[in-house]
């Protein structure tokens, strides 16, 4: 990613090194100590209380202050080190915006009591909910005369992340009536819902900004455009198997994307001011590859008094281990990551049956099947 490039620049400052509170402190004693022999020609010892001293040491304070605002203030101009509104301001010399929060998708099967001999109208903005969030249809669709049943997109009134992850089945509640029908639900989970892009996020996307203005169809521009379209958009490939096809292959930061996603994202990215015309472009999810985690665990007989606070430690290294196999495509499963990361939470040693280091292809990720993990007791150290 873009953003770890732009952790690696060096390091700059916008005031000296050697500047720090105590030293400006020390200076303004001394300042006033040589001008006072300067007007009078006798030495002064200044005490820390003072009232000069203290008058001296507050207005250190406000100097120093200065020097970290300075500082501050330039670095808000470097990509590095500028956040909020600073980096905001970045990205409109490059002519982008900060991507706004956004809705979350589901199809909605609309029931009939009975098929009907006309069509059953479903307008346009129709809403249903779980009780707690609201959706409304996309547009307008209808049952035929004879059938019972359509499946209609539909997008949450509300924006944010938090919209996501609704089971199937879970939104049964029509709040705008329609004449024979018997019943609503979700035949899918929702997903595709956003939170306002965070500044990681922008920086990435305003670091490789300039390869959208190549009229080529490049790697870099195709993924600008792609995590222009949603800020959870946590990984993209681009690759061609096939002269003038362009297949992108996209993960989100809570895994696989839904069909909703691919859907949205392949309309978007395929508008004619962001798809050069030649290119046959194709959306696609990952290939999951299946791994289990199946391991025995020991814990120094030194450490006995901790063993419960090193087995969470322990739980919490595994979480975060399936969390990082899984946030990048074409990451191979890798066992010595696993060990490493428990052996760092405080395991002497690590028994591991499964996983094997396994290469998976660049356009997979892999995918946690099932997990048994035993704690073995403590050893000799």
């Amino acid at each position: 990613m873009a953003i770890e490039q732009i952790e690696k620049l060096p390091d700059v400052s916008f005031i000296d090194d050697d500047i720090n509170l105590e030293g400006i402190q020390k200076q303004m004693v001394q300042d006033y100590k040589d001008k006072y022999h300067e007007e009078t020609e006798e030495d002064v010892t200044l005490e820390r209380g003072e009232p000069i001293s203290l008058i001296l040491y507050a207005c250190s304070v406000q100097i120093y202050q200065m020097y970290m605002f300075v500082d501050r203030a330039g670095k808000q101009n470097l990509l590095k080190y500028a956040y909020g509104e600073f980096l905001d301001n970045l990205a409109a010399l490059k002519g982008i915006e900060r991507t706004a929060a956004k809705p979350a998708m589901v199809t909605i099967r609309f029931t009939l009591s009975e098929a009907q001999p006309g069509a059953t109208a479903i307008p346009a903005g129709t809403r249903v909910t779980d009780g707690t969030v609201y959706f409304a249809t996309d547009e307008y669709a209808e049952i035929k005369a004879g059938e019972t049943t359509v499946d209609v997109a539909c997008t949450s009134i509300e924006t944010g992340e938090a919209l996501n992850g609704i089971t199937e089945g879970s939104i049964q509640t029509l709040v705008d009536p329609i004449p024979y029908v018997e019943s609503v639900t979700n035949t899918t989970e929702t997903d595709g819902g956003a939170d306002q892009e965070s500044d990681e996020s922008l920086k990435d996307r305003i670091y490789i900004a300039p390869s959208r203005y190549s009229t080529a169809g490049t790697e870099e521009a195709y993924i600008y455009w792609v995590k222009t379209y949603n800020g959870n958009i946590a990984d993209v490939k681009v690759g061609s198997n096939n002269p003038g096809e362009v297949d992108i292959v996209f993960l989100m930061d809570d895994g696989i994307p839904s069909q909703e996603m691919i859907t949205g994202l392949t309309k978007y990215i395929t508008d004619p001011n962001i798809r050069p015309l030649t290119d046959k472009v194709v959306v696609k999810a990952p290939t999951a590859v299946n791994y289990n985690i199946e391991l025995t665990y020991y814990i120094n007989s030194s450490d006995s008094g901790s063993v419960a606070t090193i087995q969470g430690e322990v739980s919490k290294a595994i979480n975060e281990f399936v969390t990082w196999q899984q946030s990048k495509i074409g990451r191979d499963i890798n066992s010595s990551e696993l060990i490493k990361r428990i052996t760092a939470a405080g395991a002497k040693r690590v028994e591991i049956k499964s996983p094997v280091f396994q290469k998976i292809g660049d356009t997979s990720i892999a995918h946690l099947a099932s997990r048994s993990v035993t704690y073995g007791g403590v050893e000799d150290d």
